[in-house]
């Protein structure tokens, strides 16, 4: 399977294993959600690494940060504005993962694969780094990753600038 169809298979999966229907896209185009969202790995690493003082209790702020991924993006109220960076970058998310039920330019499809290959590249130091609690590993593949994914959010916001004039159903989602 090519590489850009499992990338395109992996989010759709991601997004329907957290139930991500119009409804709870809607609500997580609030820059509430996407920014607090941001803090999920930083939070997920430390809570891995609780390990060493918390021991077998630290599966509380692991489940607790899994929790907090599922439930960000139905915390939040509809924003009454989705003119601001983060909302467009998720609403191009949402374009993003309808990519085959409407196409996008091919500029923007080679290079989200290439930002989310960094964004992968980024889980091997980090996964060393939790496992052997290497600081510097992990902060190096933690560093990585959050690049990955902002630059990749960054695109994203590219991504609805450039459909949403293609396609009202994308234009309306900009208030």
């Amino acid at each position: 399977m090519p590489l850009e169809r499992r990338q395109m298979d992996f989010g759709k999966s991601t997004a329907k294993i957290l139930g991500m229907n119009d409804a709870v896209w809607q609500r997580h185009a609030n820059p509430l959600s996407g920014w607090s969202r941001v803090l999920t790995l930083p939070l997920l690493t430390i809570s891995i690494w609780s390990r060493v003082w918390l021991e077998w209790w630290a599966l509380l702020p692991i489940a607790f940060v899994i929790l907090w991924i599922w439930l960000n993006p139905r915390l939040f109220p509809e924003p009454k504005s989705t003119n601001n960076w983060m909302s467009k970058g998720v609403l191009g998310e949402r374009v993003w993962l309808n990519k085959n039920n409407v196409p996008i330019p091919a500029h923007h499809k080679a290079v989200a694969l290439y930002l989310n290959i960094l964004t992968g590249s980024g889980v091997i130091p980090f996964a060393i780094g939790i496992i052997q609690l290497n600081v510097w590993a992990s902060a190096l593949g933690l560093a990585i990753m959050m690049i990955g994914k902002l630059w990749f959010l960054d695109r994203m916001v590219w991504l609805f600038q450039d459909m949403k004039e293609q396609n009202e159903r994308y234009k309306s989602w900009l208030r």
